[in-house]
């Protein structure tokens, strides 16, 4: 039985952004979280463990031009922006199935910038919060 192991890497990855692809990309981090507690009730030990609210939240990072287009999209200011996201994973020239995770309803919740002598080029970090991620593999 064949089977194959490989492992998605970062040129793998596609980043639409409100129907932008986004190029100028050098990193994302985004994730799913719950508020979780556990239940006491008779005795020391908890009889459960109880689910609240679930949270979605990330960040992109990624060079000046690519931040320029979003602000233009924004009309001045990414903090303007409600947009939704698909994380694509895989290529299909090299015959490998797609992946994808939609983040619904993106905003950002800063836009701070940042520069030191020496540095070759810009890269901006955008926090954002978002309604829901959903895997559409």
């Amino acid at each position: 039985m064949a089977f194959d192991s490989r492992e998605y890497e970062w040129g793998d990855l596609t980043l639409i952004l409100g129907g932008i692809d986004i190029t100028e990309i050098r990193a994302v981090k985004y994730t799913e979280k719950a508020e979780r507690e556990a239940l006491y009730a008779k005795g020391r030990y908890p009889h459960s463990i109880q689910t609240g609210n679930h949270m979605y939240e990330g960040e992109i990072t990624l060079l000046r031009s690519g931040y320029d287009k979003l602000v233009k999209a924004g009309k001045g200011s990414i903090l303007n922006l409600a947009i939704d996201g698909l994380f694509a994973y895989g290529n299909p020239l090299d015959g490998d199935a797609i992946t994808t995770d939609r983040a619904s309803g993106i905003r950002f919740t800063e836009a701070a910038k940042e520069l030191k002598q020496g540095d070759k080029f810009q890269e901006i970090t955008l926090p954002f919060i978002c309604l829901r991620i959903k895997n559409q593999a």
